[in-house]
């Protein structure tokens, strides 16, 4: 099968936010305890962090991780996890059913973002707390004053602010799962003065108003527009969530699933614009699809978690192949849209439906981990519109499939495409347009005859990606993750 795709240098999208390779850790399951703490491990470093983990997060170039969460951040009292670890209460987590011992929190965590080479993007409580404790959340951050906060921070070792800048105002507040969920109204009300106060405590920080949980909620479209009606003005990005899941195991269904992740941040952007006009702004809302990835292979197995637990294995997807070329076409999808996507992260990042896995002995990866390393090392620069001309096919739930999906990344001297061909069975054989005057130097290839293969601790290296002999033709093979790198000549 042929396949043509056509790029112009000079036809960029955007720059591409290095934001848009972020990722999450939450107080949930094995993230924190056992995923990037574990004073007790051989592994540990002087504050109790894994150094296994910390190297492979340099190694995924994460810029930003959002924390403490998620679900769990709207029953969250910021202060439990500050000053003294034997002071620190024990608390039940009503999000997860599980208990929260507090060993981490904001203090170390912060340390933590250091060591890994990242920036913190920090939640704040509004479900059953508000504006009050999230501007002294942000004193506690950010300020070198003599005042209540700040000077509690120095209290509790720590002299000099840790310069958060991107703060989400809450998580999820019209899922009836979240505690303390709001009607669009409440929400709207409550994120405006909780941003005005936020805003006034420190003028230089980015806020993220809580969009609709994901695509099929029954309040999408009216909780955006009634939300940013009443925030547009002090408020920066709103958030986008989904998730994705082979639930019927339909591959070629499955594989189409970014058609729909396009339209809904085009939705979104749309909404966003459409209050724009509204209210005769110059300022653009960006988007920040802060919560991605594949989920729903552990479904049925945490629903025999004991209520109650300490640090279970809650959450944790096991991977294969056709999960890894999901998360490809995801990625590619937020880097076309670079334009309006400012901030993306995955979720998460160790343990609870991420790329990297722990055991006490040592770490292995996910075979989703090779794809967003890919993407968040090479995604860098400047976003090239991408023009495909090849043939499609329909699944159970979408018309229009083409069999290839790529992106493409202008480093200046460099121009990666990154590239998946969604067919199960043919290859494809690229043509070409607009690479003149580059030069093919590498393309490294994610590919498996079984797509339903995982990594394990026992065999780590069952799906990963291999470097291809380059010859006159670039081919694509059946089923593959593509990264193509075309140096610039001149």
């Amino acid at each position: 099968m042929k396949a043509k795709i056509s790029i112009n240098i000079s036809d960029s999208i955007s720059r591409i936010d290095k934001r848009l390779f972020g990722s999450f850790i939450e107080h949930l399951g094995r993230a924190v305890y056992g995923g990037i703490y574990q004073p007790d491990s051989e592994k540990a470093d002087d504050m109790g962090f894994r150094k296994d983990v910390l190297e492979l997060v340099r190694e995924l170039n994460v810029p930003i991780v959002r924390y403490p969460g998620g679900n769990f951040v709207s029953g969250y009292n910021w202060e439990d996890g500050t000053g003294p670890k034997e002071n620190r209460p024990q608390k039940l987590d009503l999000a997860w059913g599980t208990v929260e011992t507090n060993q981490v929190g904001i203090d170390e965590f912060q340390e933590w973002a250091k060591r890994a080479g990242t920036e913190i993007m920090m939640a704040v409580n509004l479900g059953t707390r508000g504006p009050d404790q999230a501007r002294q959340l942000v004193e506690y951050c950010n300020l070198d004053t003599d005042t209540y906060y700040a000077n509690m921070r120095r209290k509790n070792g720590f002299e000099k602010p840790f310069g958060i800048k991107l703060w989400c105002l809450g998580n999820e507040m019209d899922g009836p799962w979240q505690i303390g969920a709001k009607t669009p109204v409440e929400y709207a009300r409550i994120a405006h003065e909780t941003a005005k106060l936020m805003k006034w405590t420190d003028d230089s920080i980015e806020l993220v108003a809580c969009g609709s949980s994901h695509l099929f909620m029954p309040t999408f479209g009216e909780w955006e527009r009634t939300v940013l009606r009443e925030c547009y003005d002090c408020v920066d990005y709103i958030s986008l969530h989904n998730y994705y899941g082979n639930r019927n195991d339909d591959t070629e269904d499955y594989l189409g699933q970014s058609i729909n992740m396009d339209r809904f941040i085009k939705t979104v952007a749309a909404i966003c614009d459409e209050v724009k006009e509204e209210k005769g702004s110059e300022k653009t809302i960006g988007l920040s699809f802060d919560e991605w990835n594949v989920w729903f292979h552990s479904n049925e197995q945490d629903k025999q978690i004991p209520r109650w637990s300490y640090a279970p294995r809650q959450l944790e997807d096991i991977y294969n192949f056709e999960d890894a070329l999901v998360v490809g076409t995801l990625l590619i999808t937020l880097m076309n849209n670079a334009d309006r996507v400012k901030i993306a992260c995955l979720a998460q990042l160790v343990n609870v439906i991420a790329p990297i896995m722990t055991e006490d002995e040592g770490c292995w990866l996910q075979t989703i981990f090779y794809p967003f390393r890919d993407a968040s090392v090479f995604g860098r620069g400047t976003a090239l519109r991408v023009s495909i001309d090849c043939p499609s096919y329909s699944s159970s739930s979408l018309d229009e499939i083409p069999y290839l999906t790529a992106s493409a990344a202008d480093d200046g001297d460099t121009v990666t495409v990154f590239a998946v061909n969604r067919s199960l069975e043919e290859e494809l054989e690229l043509d070409t347009e607009g690479f003149e005057g580059m030069e093919l130097v590498s393309h490294r290839s994610m590919e498996c005859d079984d797509l339903k293969a995982v990594n394990s601790m026992d065999d780590p290296d069952r799906v990963t990606p291999s470097e291809k002999a380059l010859g006159d033709r670039i081919v694509l093979a059946p089923h593959s993750w593509n990264v193509l790198r075309f140096k610039k000549l001149s």
